[in-house]
């Protein structure tokens, strides 16, 4: 196993300037707090050290700022090798912002490992699966956005420099935390002929005001100043390149698609991950967590890719269905026909290069953030919650209300003067950086495990395929004819029929071979009751195939000879299946 003593080491000096860290991370680990960066590592190494026998941990690379990015792989070498076992993928917190899916695939890992051997169902999950899990993504994103000042939105991207607004400098013109409270929050002044007025049901929240009426407030965006005296105020913040507009399937320059970056894979962590992913090949399922919308989203990203083939539409409304009932209140919806579009997208890419089937959980669900009575709760209509939030306007009343009654307003900063160099005197205030696209602690635990219970699900449906000779028989001096089913008994067929479709890799193997056996005729028996056998031309021995979720593949051999036989199934998705048989 990999030494990566020095390589945490050079982990927890870059990651020096984050909150304190503790000497060893407890377990189970703890989901009511949000893990730092340099927590998330101290928990993988916690788990790996508990755990030696079932998982692997390395750095699979490093970001743009040095920091290392940790795979952790929860397999049991006792019932094979991880490249022969349905693999499932996880990773979370590929925008530095979206910091859920580093709970959530931490929550997973803990859940697998404490009940390994306790659960039969865990046990026999991590017995047949090998899952491979990146819990942070943007690791210096992570970092950022907990370490310095941020709202719920910024920090996104990967730290690579642009010059926003073209002129020559890089990054020179942030937001300002200009009363220092660790929160970018809001600008407005008083302003007879402003586009907004208080709230007559909040003083604290503004609405836009109606033709003819008085204005009051004028709106001066995120604290800042002008740093770089161009006369425009946070205008150049930390380089936009974003991590999930960058993966190598169907990319598009930032002129179509905003914050592509110069070229894909330009993020250097990005490559990283990317080439690692490549190694393996028995990813069969994959979950990348994001944290806003209360969505379980599939693709296709764009329209002009066309839909999936019909056979995996039915494997992924199998699956999302179901994860919306493990989640409720989530809605399982195509990315760009329910959503919108996207070019250079990882799960995207999960699905046309590694032939696996791929969801993007979105895992903030506004609707928690509830302060209503049953009956008033049954006049709502959620399903207009996404797009409401997309424009930045939803249900602010409710949301301060939630703040007051059950965070005791911890998410909401009140407005408080302040005089700035340009703007003169005007009032800093608004949602603060932990809150709108984040869960309060309190509501961590349930979400972290609803979603988990997500995955596992998925990987209950991982393919399960069995090897049977159903028939053995005589037919002449020497001839025998053989028959054989393999039966698939999850959802998940052995090779997705996108990746059958573009020809991504070789599909399944049955071979039929003996020191003192020839292989005549064979191919896929049809119509058992009336031997109807579809032939293969050349080389009967092996066949090529794919076994559908929830069904079946027989063959027919003639094989001439005698003493033992092995039929051998192979499979990148489904395993190895070997029997042996007398003639």
């Amino acid at each position: 196993m990999k030494n990566i003593a020095p390589a945490l080491l050079a982990f927890l000096i870059v990651s020096a300037a984050a909150p304190a860290v503790r000497a060893e991370a407890a377990l189970p680990l703890r989901f009511d707090h949000y893990y730092t960066l340099a927590e998330v590592g101290e928990a993988l190494q916690a788990l790996h050290k508990a755990y030696p026998g079932l998982t692997t941990l390395e750095e699979i690379g490093r970001s743009e700022e040095g920091r290392p990015i940790w795979a952790m792989t929860v397999n049991n070498p006792k019932t094979g090798p991880a490249l022969a076992k349905p693999g499932v993928y996880v990773d979370g917190n590929i925008h530095g912002n979206e910091i859920q899916g580093g709970e959530i695939s931490l929550y997973l890992l803990d859940y697998l490992l404490g009940r390994y051997g306790k659960n039969e169902e865990v046990t026999a999950l991590v017995d047949k699966n090998c899952f491979y899990v990146v819990p942070v993504v943007n690791v210096d994103g992570r970092y950022h956005f907990l370490a310095d000042p941020n709202n719920a939105s910024s920090g996104r991207g990967l730290r690579i420099p642009i010059d926003d607004d073209r002129d020559g400098l890089l990054d020179e013109d942030p937001p300002d935390d200009l009363d220092n409270d660790g929160n970018i929050t809001q600008m407005r002044r008083k302003d007879p002929f402003g586009q907004y007025k208080t709230n007559p049901e909040d003083p604290r929240l503004t609405v836009r005001i109606k033709p003819g009426e008085r204005g009051e407030w004028t709106l001066l965006g995120e604290e800042g100043i002008d740093n770089d005296g161009d006369g425009r105020v946070n205008e150049d913040a930390e380089g936009y390149v974003d991590p999930n507009r960058q993966w190598g399937f169907d990319w598009a320059p930032s002129y179509v698609e905003g914050g592509a970056g110069e070229y894909p894979f330009q993020g250097r962590g990005l490559r990283a991950l990317a080439g690692w992913m490549m190694t393996k090949t028995n990813i069969c399922l994959g979950w990348s967590f994001h944290n806003f919308g209360g969505m379980f989203l599939r693709g296709p990203t764009r329209k002009g890719l066309g839909d999936y083939p019909p056979q995996d539409v039915a494997v992924y409304d199998y699956i999302g269905r179901q994860a919306e009932r493990i989640t409720p209140g989530y809605r399982y919806m195509v990315s760009w026909k329910d959503l919108y579009t996207t070019y250079g997208d990882s799960v995207e890419w999960l699905v046309r290069h590694l032939g696996a089937y791929g969801y993007c959980g979105e895992v903030f669900q506004a609707s928690a953030e509830s302060f209503k009575t049953g009956e008033e709760a049954e006049r709502t209509t959620p399903r207009g919650e996404v797009e409401q939030m997309l424009r930045g306007d939803f249900r602010a009343l409710e949301r301060i209300k939630y703040s007051d009654n059950l965070t005791m307003g911890e998410m909401y900063k009140p407005w408080a003067p302040f005089k700035h160099p340009t703007y003169g005197d005007i009032e800093i205030g608004g949602w603060v950086k932990m809150s709108n696209r984040l869960s309060a602690p309190f509501m961590l635990p349930d979400l972290v495990h609803r979603n988990a219970m997500s995955v596992l699900f998925s990987a209950k449906h991982t393919p399960e395929v069995t090897l049977d000779v159903t028939e053995v028989k005589k037919i002449g001096d020497g001839l025998f004819r053989v028959r054989t089913r393999l039966a698939n008994a999850k959802a998940v067929p052995s090779m997705s029929f996108q990746a059958q479709k573009d020809r991504l890799y070789p599909q399944d193997r049955l071979t039929v071979s003996g020191p003192n056996a020839r292989v005549m005729a064979g191919g896929v028996l049809v119509d058992r009751d009336f031997d109807r056998v579809s032939h293969k031309k050349d080389r009967p021995d092996v066949q090529f195939l794919v076994v559908p979720g929830f069904g079946r593949v027989e063959h027919q051999f003639l094989v001439e000879g005698r003493g033992e036989v092995t039929l051998r199934y192979v499979s990148r998705h489904a395993g190895i299946r070997e029997v042996r048989i007398s003639l």
